[in-house]
């Protein structure tokens, strides 16, 4: 904008008549010599301190000019320097322009002040122009004035032309200073130009512009800001040998580099070192360290520390404090992080945004949104205004916590015209999901279509959220529109994407769709997860096609996705379906081969399996195995033994097994105590099943099952004969 001022036509403060009122004998034609001398005198007078009338000085020389009236070139200098001294660099400009229309040359300072201009105006190749012009009128450029070019190119990112415009100063008689090297190592290391940064390092050395810790110091903080530590490190050592002492900015910036790494004892090496030498750590060393600490759960040793750096007479600052909380809050210790949250304005330490939204997530992660919602209030009171991150925590914590009407609620209240907050991307889906996991599919198609009205285009996550929803609803045009949209938008599907639509078409048991879209998501690139693997493969043996489903965990073996114990307690419950009882056994063995401990779900498939072919003895050593392993048995798999005895007619194991049931206080529910009451009329004419049996409801409710105890204690009030058996 002010380079586009600069260049522009600057309008007459002034008019002719204004200018003739105020300087009546200037532009008589009585006595021009005396005018002109005069006219020179007022134009300084105008810019003299401490009140300067630069408008009206440049409205006057710009009248004397278009008059035709003779003014000094030192008059006009004067003017143009002391517009740009005043920072008036529009004004100087235009007193240039006509002056070089005027045939008035400006001075070796005036065209200096020229240069200024146009690099206060960020047009470094201006100034390069005017260069050219001060060496065609036989002026010598100095280091200050190259310097101010060179500051410019670097500050608008142009690095090659501030290292052409180093190359030509390297050339002529006007080699590059201290501060050029400096500022061209500065831009080369945030451009991560890290190796033309060391090589201006060398040619400082051979030209005799010996670095100093500001140089070392500026490479080393490019090295750690791009992960390379370790060479950082070599810098050190380096300056050490060059005879420069390293300072506490140095230490800095080299702690922090291997902190961010992860390499805390590199850090921690170079603190005690810095300590060593009597340099005393300041509040970022400090912090470094303490982040680090907190990443990696020592969180003793961060509060130590903390102590130790407020003993120290080093007052913990923001970043301090947020380091260590959003650590606390990250593993969990949020009882320990509001404790420190509350330290912290204790000691006169106001939070910032940051150290808000670190507070909100960390309670909203551990299930205590409601007291993230009072953090919002302390917030708002102190006139902290909250932002899109704030909000977006909560509605997220809203939804997980299942309080989707209140995070509706907070939506509308951020969606109202006038408020300070935006809703983006990532708080429209925030409530979409929220909505689409309890069912509510229109209210999130509504909070969709009112995110396209607000011109905020959806993301991937947005289109996996509506195709679930829709397929969940059997909504399958609707899904396909979806996807569609995803291709047309330019999305490319994820893993999650082909994930939801595998599992909604097999939910509605459109298998061969659902097949299609798992070879699509293999020809693309993109390997499946284990749970696409193990609902194709589940959904598989429920359509009765065991050889597909086999081939298909056979193929998940083979990929870099090992099945899991979920996988194997398909494929092993459904091989067991079959009869083929070896190759189930080969399985198990695989499956333990493989570090995968069977769990509750693996033992009552096998059990009920065993149970079922007769096969009692495994289905035995199965139950001993499974209580071994610190699982409880429930009752289904002591029903499957019952009916497994019942069939064998095992009237002795059969109350035995009664006795253990009882000794594990398992309750029974209508369809166990029914087996039981099967199995034992089977053993006993005589038995009043009527009697023993407690009034159940047609499905098992809590608080209508019997304990076993008393279905015992009734049957040996009326059969003795099974009370012998223990």
């Amino acid at each position: 904008m002010v380079a586009k001022t600069i260049l522009s036509p600057q309008p007459n403060f002034y008019s002719h008549s204004q200018i003739f009122r105020a300087y009546p004998k200037l532009f008589s034609s009585s006595s021009s010599i005396a005018s002109c001398a005069d006219l020179d005198t007022q134009l300084r007078s105008l810019c003299e301190k401490p009140f300067p009338q630069y408008s009206e000085a440049v409205s006057l020389f710009h009248h004397a000019v278009d008059s035709n009236l003779f003014l000094s070139a030192s008059s006009c200098n004067s003017l143009v320097q002391a517009l740009t001294r005043s920072k008036n660099y529009d004004l100087a400009f235009s007193v240039y322009r006509k002056m070089t229309h005027a045939h008035i040359f400006p001075n070796f300072l005036s065209l200096s002040c020229v240069i200024e201009c146009f690099v206060n105006a960020n047009e470094p190749q201006l100034a390069l122009g005017v260069v050219g012009t001060v060496l065609k009128r036989g002026y010598w450029v100095n280091a200050l004035v190259m310097n101010f070019i060179l500051k410019s190119l670097c500050k608008n990112s142009e690095v090659e032309k501030a290292m052409e415009l180093h190359s030509v100063m390297g050339r002529s008689c006007l080699p590059p200073d201290m501060i050029s090297y400096h500022m061209l190592i500065n831009r080369l290391c945030k451009a991560n130009r890290l190796e033309e940064a060391v090589h201006l390092l060398v040619e400082m050395e051979i030209k005799g512009c010996h670095p100093n810790v500001i140089t070392y110091s500026t490479l080393m903080d490019g090295f750690c800001k791009n992960g390379r530590a370790d060479e950082a490190l070599g810098l050190l050592e380096e300056m050490k040998e060059m005879g420069s002492e390293a300072d506490v900015v140095v230490y800095g910036t080299l702690i922090s580099g291997f902190c961010n790494k992860g390499d805390f004892d590199t850090g921690k090496r170079l603190f005690d070192e810095m300590l060593e030498k009597g340099i005393s750590p300041n509040v970022v060393t400090y912090s470094c360290l303490i982040h680090q600490l907190c990443k990696m759960g020592q969180w003793t040793e961060a509060t130590t520390m903390l102590n130790e750096m407020t003993e120290c007479g080093i007052r913990p600052d923001i970043v301090t404090y947020t380091s260590l909380l959003d650590g606390l809050c990250k593993s969990g210790r949020i009882t320990k992080a509001m404790e420190l949250f509350n330290l912290m304005i204790q000691k006169g330490e106001e939070p910032n945004i940051v150290t808000y939204n670190v507070i909100i997530n960390g309670l909203c992660k551990g299930g205590l949104v409601g007291d993230a919602l009072k953090i919002l209030e302390m917030m708002m009171v102190k006139g902290l205004k909250p932002d899109v991150v704030t909000y977006n925590t909560l509605l997220k914590g809203l939804c997980c916590d299942g309080k989707v009407d209140e995070a509706v609620k907070l939506f509308t209240m951020i969606s109202k015209d006038g408020n300070s907050v935006e809703p983006d991307v990532i708080t429209f889906n925030m409530l979409i999901l929220g909505l689409q996991k309890e069912g509510r599919l229109d209210e999130a198609i509504e909070i969709y279509l009112t995110m396209v009205k607000r011109g905020i285009v959806g993301n991937l996550v947005t289109c996996n959220a509506l195709i679930e929803g829709y397929l969940q609803t059997g909504k399958i045009e609707k899904a396909l529109e979806i996807w569609k949209r995803i291709l047309e938008f330019g999305f490319v599907p994820d893993a999650m994407t082909y994930g939801v639509m595998i599992n909604g078409f097999c939910k509605m048991q459109m298998l061969n769709i659902a097949k299609g879209i798992f070879s699509k998501m293999i020809a693309s690139g993109i390997s499946p997860t284990t749970i696409d693997y193990n609902t194709l493969i589940a959904s598989l043996c429920k359509e009765g096609s065991l050889e597909q489903a086999r081939w298909l965990f056979q193929e998940m073996r083979n990929s870099n996705h090992s099945p899991n114990v979920v996988s194997f307690n398909i494929i092993i419950d459904e091989t067991l379906k079959a009869g083929d009882v070896e190759s189930a056994s080969e399985l198990l063995k695989d499956m333990l081969k493989m570090g995968l401990a069977p769990d509750v779900f693996t033992f009552s498939t096998l059990i009920n399996r065993f149970s079922k072919l007769g096969q009692l003895d495994e289905a035995e050593a199965l139950l001993k195995k499974m209580i071994a392993r610190g699982f409880t048995p429930d009752a289904i798999v002591y029903d499957s033994l019952l009916k497994g005895y019942s069939s064998k007619g095992e009237t002795e194991q059969i109350v035995k097994l009664l006795h253990e049931i009882a000794n594990k206080g398992v309750e029974l529910d209508s369809e166990i105590t029914s087996t039981i009451l099967t199995c034992l009329c089977h053993c006993s004419e005589n038995l009043d099943v009527m009697e023993i049996l407690p009034n159940f409801s047609l499905k098992p409710v809590k608080g209508t099952g019997i304990e076993c105890n008393e279905l015992l204690m009734k049957l040996n009030k009326l059969h003795p004969e099974f009370s012998t058996v223990s």
